[in-house]
Protein backbone atom coordinates (compact mmCIF):
# COMPACT_ATOMS: atom_id res chain seq x y z
CA UNK A 1 0.00 0.00 0.00
CA UNK A 2 1.37 3.35 -1.11
CA UNK A 3 1.69 6.44 1.20
CA UNK A 4 -1.41 7.75 0.00
CA UNK A 5 -3.65 5.08 0.48
CA UNK A 6 -2.26 4.91 3.75
CA UNK A 7 -2.88 8.17 4.52
CA UNK A 8 -6.13 8.61 3.17
CA UNK A 9 -7.56 5.46 3.55
CA UNK A 10 -11.24 5.85 4.67
CA UNK A 11 -11.23 8.49 2.60
CA UNK A 12 -10.21 6.28 -0.47
CA UNK A 13 -12.72 3.78 0.17
CA UNK A 14 -15.19 6.23 0.64
CA UNK A 15 -14.53 7.45 -3.21
CA UNK A 16 -14.24 4.00 -4.46
CA UNK A 17 -17.59 2.91 -3.16
CA UNK A 18 -19.66 4.94 -5.51
CA UNK A 19 -18.09 3.15 -8.81
CA UNK A 20 -18.21 0.04 -9.68
CA UNK A 21 -14.87 -1.99 -9.41
CA UNK A 22 -14.49 -2.35 -13.38
CA UNK A 23 -14.54 1.67 -13.40
CA UNK A 24 -12.73 2.56 -10.72
CA UNK A 25 -10.59 4.92 -12.57
CA UNK A 26 -13.45 7.24 -12.78
CA UNK A 27 -12.57 8.26 -9.36
CA UNK A 28 -9.56 9.93 -10.63
CA UNK A 29 -11.00 13.37 -10.19
CA UNK A 30 -11.84 12.87 -6.52
CA UNK A 31 -8.86 11.42 -5.68
CA UNK A 32 -6.55 14.22 -7.04
CA UNK A 33 -8.82 16.73 -5.24
CA UNK A 34 -8.08 14.72 -2.27
CA UNK A 35 -4.37 14.39 -2.63
CA UNK A 36 -4.20 18.33 -3.61
CA UNK A 37 -5.89 18.84 -0.55
CA UNK A 38 -3.28 17.83 1.41
CA UNK A 39 -0.95 20.87 -0.75
CA UNK A 40 -2.60 22.77 -2.39
CA UNK A 41 -1.06 20.62 -5.25
CA UNK A 42 -0.79 17.09 -6.54
CA UNK A 43 3.11 15.72 -6.20
CA UNK A 44 4.49 13.33 -8.50
CA UNK A 45 4.14 10.96 -5.42
CA UNK A 46 0.53 11.32 -5.48
CA UNK A 47 0.03 10.84 -8.83
CA UNK A 48 1.85 7.51 -8.91
CA UNK A 49 -0.08 6.69 -5.51
CA UNK A 50 -3.45 7.15 -7.79
CA UNK A 51 -2.37 5.66 -10.90
CA UNK A 52 -1.48 2.96 -8.48
CA UNK A 53 -4.95 2.80 -6.82
CA UNK A 54 -6.79 3.42 -10.07
CA UNK A 55 -4.70 0.47 -11.94
CA UNK A 56 -4.12 3.33 -14.71
CA UNK A 57 -0.64 5.22 -16.14
CA UNK A 58 0.91 7.99 -14.15
CA UNK A 59 0.64 9.88 -17.81
CA UNK A 60 -3.44 9.21 -17.85
CA UNK A 61 -3.75 11.07 -14.36
CA UNK A 62 -0.98 13.32 -15.16
CA UNK A 63 -3.10 14.59 -18.53
CA UNK A 64 -6.02 15.14 -16.07
CA UNK A 65 -4.33 17.23 -13.85
CA UNK A 66 -2.87 19.66 -17.39
CA UNK A 67 -6.06 19.56 -18.56
CA UNK A 68 -8.43 20.73 -15.76
CA UNK A 69 -7.69 23.86 -13.95
CA UNK A 70 -8.35 23.39 -10.77
CA UNK A 71 -5.41 20.65 -10.36
CA UNK A 72 -1.86 21.95 -9.97
CA UNK A 73 1.28 20.01 -10.02
CA UNK A 74 3.39 22.02 -8.28
CA UNK A 75 3.26 24.45 -5.31
CA UNK A 76 2.35 28.17 -6.27
CA UNK A 77 1.14 31.71 -4.73
CA UNK A 78 -1.27 31.34 -1.76
CA UNK A 79 -3.90 32.81 -4.20
CA UNK A 80 -3.65 32.01 -7.34
CA UNK A 81 -5.41 34.44 -10.21
CA UNK A 82 -6.32 32.77 -13.35
CA UNK A 83 -7.59 34.66 -15.89
CA UNK A 84 -9.03 33.95 -19.16
CA UNK A 85 -7.45 35.23 -22.29
CA UNK A 86 -9.87 32.47 -24.61
CA UNK A 87 -10.36 34.68 -28.52
CA UNK A 88 -13.48 36.13 -27.09
CA UNK A 89 -11.35 37.43 -24.07
CA UNK A 90 -8.77 38.22 -26.17
CA UNK A 91 -10.90 40.06 -28.18
CA UNK A 92 -12.41 42.41 -25.01
CA UNK A 93 -8.84 43.10 -23.63
CA UNK A 94 -8.11 40.28 -21.46
CA UNK A 95 -4.06 40.06 -23.02
CA UNK A 96 -3.73 43.53 -22.78
CA UNK A 97 -4.96 43.37 -19.06
CA UNK A 98 -2.94 40.32 -18.02
CA UNK A 99 0.33 41.92 -19.09
CA UNK A 100 -0.61 45.25 -17.16
CA UNK A 101 -1.58 43.18 -14.39
CA UNK A 102 2.04 41.13 -14.39
CA UNK A 103 3.54 44.38 -14.29
CA UNK A 104 2.26 46.17 -11.78
CA UNK A 105 2.65 43.21 -9.57
CA UNK A 106 6.36 42.82 -10.96
CA UNK A 107 6.09 39.45 -12.79
CA UNK A 108 5.31 37.52 -15.89
CA UNK A 109 1.90 35.65 -17.05
CA UNK A 110 2.73 32.32 -14.85
CA UNK A 111 4.79 33.45 -11.97
CA UNK A 112 4.78 34.22 -8.31
CA UNK A 113 5.25 37.36 -6.61
CA UNK A 114 8.64 37.61 -4.52
CA UNK A 115 6.57 36.79 -1.15
CA UNK A 116 4.37 33.58 -2.72
CA UNK A 117 0.87 35.35 -2.02
CA UNK A 118 -0.32 35.97 -5.67
CA UNK A 119 0.41 33.49 -9.34
CA UNK A 120 -0.88 34.76 -11.88
CA UNK A 121 -1.57 32.49 -14.84
CA UNK A 122 -3.76 32.58 -18.19
CA UNK A 123 -5.97 29.71 -18.58
CA UNK A 124 -8.83 29.12 -21.52
CA UNK A 125 -12.82 29.89 -20.89
CA UNK A 126 -13.99 30.38 -17.16
CA UNK A 127 -17.47 31.12 -19.26
CA UNK A 128 -17.87 34.65 -18.90
CA UNK A 129 -16.78 36.09 -22.04
CA UNK A 130 -19.30 38.75 -22.08
CA UNK A 131 -17.64 39.86 -19.04
CA UNK A 132 -14.32 40.33 -20.17
CA UNK A 133 -11.45 40.72 -18.72
CA UNK A 134 -12.39 38.22 -16.00
CA UNK A 135 -10.75 36.39 -13.80
CA UNK A 136 -11.21 33.72 -11.14
CA UNK A 137 -8.90 33.30 -7.74
CA UNK A 138 -8.37 29.99 -5.96
CA UNK A 139 -7.47 30.01 -2.30
CA UNK A 140 -7.83 26.63 -0.92
CA UNK A 141 -11.23 25.21 -1.46
CA UNK A 142 -12.85 28.31 -2.38
CA UNK A 143 -13.08 29.49 -5.76
CA UNK A 144 -14.47 33.85 -6.37
CA UNK A 145 -15.15 35.23 -9.73
CA UNK A 146 -14.48 38.75 -10.77
CA UNK A 147 -15.84 39.62 -14.08
CA UNK A 148 -15.62 43.09 -15.84
CA UNK A 149 -12.31 43.75 -14.20
CA UNK A 150 -9.65 46.75 -14.54
CA UNK A 151 -6.01 46.37 -13.33
CA UNK A 152 -7.07 48.75 -10.74
CA UNK A 153 -9.78 46.95 -9.25
CA UNK A 154 -8.16 43.68 -9.40
CA UNK A 155 -5.31 45.04 -7.84
CA UNK A 156 -8.14 46.30 -5.16
CA UNK A 157 -8.71 42.53 -4.77
CA UNK A 158 -5.31 42.19 -4.06
CA UNK A 159 -5.34 44.12 -1.44
CA UNK A 160 -8.28 43.20 -0.02
CA UNK A 161 -6.46 39.77 0.43
CA UNK A 162 -3.45 40.63 1.95
CA UNK A 163 -5.93 42.76 4.55
CA UNK A 164 -7.70 40.11 4.98
CA UNK A 165 -4.47 37.48 5.71
CA UNK A 166 -2.72 39.88 8.42
CA UNK A 167 -6.15 39.69 10.26
CA UNK A 168 -5.31 36.25 10.75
Amino acid sequence: MNAFALHHAQEIEKILAKYPPERKQSAVMPLLHLAQHDLGYVNKQAVLDIAEILDITTTEVASVIGFYTLYHDHPEGKYRFQICTDLPCALRGADQFVQDLCKALQIKPGETTKDGFITVEEVKCLAACHRAPMFQVQHGDEILTYENQTVESTLAVVDEFRKKETKR
